[in-house]
């Protein structure tokens, strides 16, 4: 009797250790991270943008297929911060078009790629993000091309080239969102688009794209004006790919639907004036912009080449005070950012925009075309330049507080 009680607690200890290790492990294979429910989200918010089909990135990642042979590259990426990109120093200055990712984010995906990246539920993916097929800001209003194709040689260096693009506008006009498509791609390094009047002077700016962006989006609520009778001026910046080819390249606008309530501007500091010694490899340059007005920054975008070390943006008041609105301590190349304010910075008539940067020279910077060459100002990738972009917002309503202006991105 005694043993038949023994068999039997033991064959009930059996079953209820089956039970709760099968709950456990089904709790488990729920809990696990995957790519329908916990990676695709975090790829479609912070990634779809540039990697998809038409995108500017080297590999689309919309769906399982397209991100399992990617798994540990993206985590590596991820891990390390170099994706998504941003360079902008967290202890000076919020930005709402920050994209990094946060650490629980990062959490997620390294856990997945650890996990052998498993696809998980099909009905737990979301809805994939939707773009309008060859643009980034949606169908334009209005599309207006170069007047005719640019014939750009398999080799050899070309110089900088303007080229004009009358808008025949009757009416000034308020654009909200400007983008500039290249005809070829692989050619277009950067265009700088700029406004003329009729006397060919100077009439504002429409903005510019880089290697990684294509797109000018105005925050709600704001817009640029356009003249009428205004021509565009692209400033044209072509690089060789070894074939020849063909460019020609459209700009894309839409307009504002009513007179909008806040107005960007915008300028630059901008030093022409340097040389960067052969082997200098902490270089410092400065420029500097005095406002002479009332003005809120909206933006900045600093500019070099592949010499370019850092860059520092600081306001200096007039009572005196200062303090540092942007540092960017590992400045790329190819990644050109626009850093946009939370929420816009009120300068007071009188107050000076610092802009400090550095250069590397020396050997020690693997993208140095030459270190024995001293170097200045110029165009081309091999020569430098030192600019610092910046966009301001002012209000046309003074019922509309500037400071609420945010980014639609």
């Amino acid at each position: 009797m005694k043993n038949r009680l023994l068999s039997l607690c033991a064959i009930v200890t059996v079953v209820i250790a089956t039970f709760v290790g099968a709950a456990s492990l089904n709790e488990g294979r729920s809990s696990a991270v995957t790519f329908t429910k916990d990676v695709a989200p975090i790829l479609y918010k912070n990634c779809a943008e540039c990697h998809r089909p038409t995108g500017v990135a080297p590999m689309a990642l919309l769906n399982y297929k397209e991100v399992r042979p990617w798994a540990k590259s993206i985590k590596e990426r991820v891990v390390d911060r170099s994706m998504p990109p941003w360079f902008a120093d967290p202890k000076h200055g919020e930005f709402s078009n920050n994209p990094s990712l946060s650490q629980s984010e990062i959490n997620a995906i390294t856990a997945w790629v650890d996990a052998g990246a498993p696809k998980g539920d099909d009905k737990d993916l979301p809805p994939a993000p939707k773009f309008t097929e060859g643009w980034a800001i949606g169908e334009p209003d209005l599309v207006l091309s170069m007047k005719e194709e640019y014939s750009v040689p398999a080799d050899g260096v070309v110089p900088y080239l303007y080229f004009r693009i009358p808008t025949n506008f009757t009416e000034d006009r308020w654009v909200q969102a400007v983008e500039i498509k290249p005809g070829d791609q692989r050619v277009v390094h950067h265009v700088i688009a700029t406004l003329e009047d009729a006397r060919r002077n100077r009439a504002g700016s429409l903005g510019g794209i880089t290697p990684n962006k294509r797109a000018i989006i105005s925050p709600p609520g704001s817009a640029r004006l356009v003249k009428a009778g205004a021509v565009i001026v692209l400033q044209m910046h072509y690089t060789t790919v070894g074939v020849a080819t063909k460019d020609r390249t459209s700009v894309g606008l839409i307009f504002a639907k009513e007179k909008p309530k806040i107005v960007l501007g915008g300028g630059n500091a901008m030093n022409t004036r340097f040389v960067i010694p052969a082997g200098a490899a902490n270089h410092e340059v400065r420029a500097s912009k005095t406002f002479e007005e009332d003005t809120y920054l909206y933006s900045m975008m600093p500019h070099m080449h592949v010499r370019g070390k850092d860059f520092t943006y600081t306001a200096v008041y007039p009572d005196g005070r200062s303090e540092i609105v942007l540092h960017v301590p590992k400045y790329n190349f190819d990644w050109q950012l626009d850093y946009e304010l939370k929420k816009p910075l009120f300068l007071p008539k009188g107050t000076r925009l610092d802009c400090v940067a550095h250069f590397d020279n020396s050997a020690r910077n693997k993208f140095n075309p030459d270190p024995t060459k001293d170097v200045r100002w110029g165009d081309q990738t091999w020569e430098e330049m030192m600019i610092g972009w910046y966009t301001t917002v002012r209000s046309l309503d003074p019922a509309v507080k500037v400071d609420a202006a945010s980014s639609s991105r």
